[in-house]
């Protein structure tokens, strides 16, 4: 029977919850040009890359430990609580896992703010090792990112 799990990062940055909800919220123009070493491009296949239901493809760069592009889908979006929910529909990621879904959340915290990214999946197998590889790629960019938005 395949392993259901969890995955939490948190990061604090020192951006603005409202600065840095609107780069996640921009992340198809913000991480390539921020990560540029993960992130080719990611391309909006329907939607408005935004909302709810929108659909995009995130296509890695040459030298990132992730090869295939894989697409996801916006299954949710909270504004006021600065909430946004995603679910990995293909890519290299769906070759070990049934489900994989993302839930981000910027919130408020003194001058900055904390980005919490939790994770849920269900494994494929139970040979399937923990996502760990998934955490400090995520903890990487948001740390690059808010370096980006402090800068600009």
């Amino acid at each position: 029977m395949a392993t259901i799990g969890k995955l939490d990062v948190e990061v604090k940055v020192q951006s603005t919850a409202d600065k840095f909800w609107n780069s996640i919220m921009n992340s198809a123009t913000i991480f390539p040009k921020v990560c540029s070493g993960l992130y080719k491009n990611v391309e909006v296949l329907e939607g408005d890359g935004q909302s709810v239901g929108t659909v995009r493809v995130i296509h890695f760069a040459e030298g990132s430990p992730i090869k295939k592009p894989m697409k996801e889908k916006i299954e949710e979006v909270d504004e006021p609580n600065m909430k946004v929910v995603y679910s990995v529909m293909d890519g290299d990621v769906m070759q070990f896992y049934k489900t994989f879904k993302a839930i981000i959340e910027v919130i408020p915290e003194g001058e900055g703010s904390l980005v919490k990214c939790c994770y849920e999946y269900e494994k494929a197998s139970d040979e399937v090792p923990h996502p760990s590889m998934v955490g400090d790629l995520v903890a990487k960019n948001l740390q690059a990112v808010d370096a980006y938005l402090l800068n600009a």
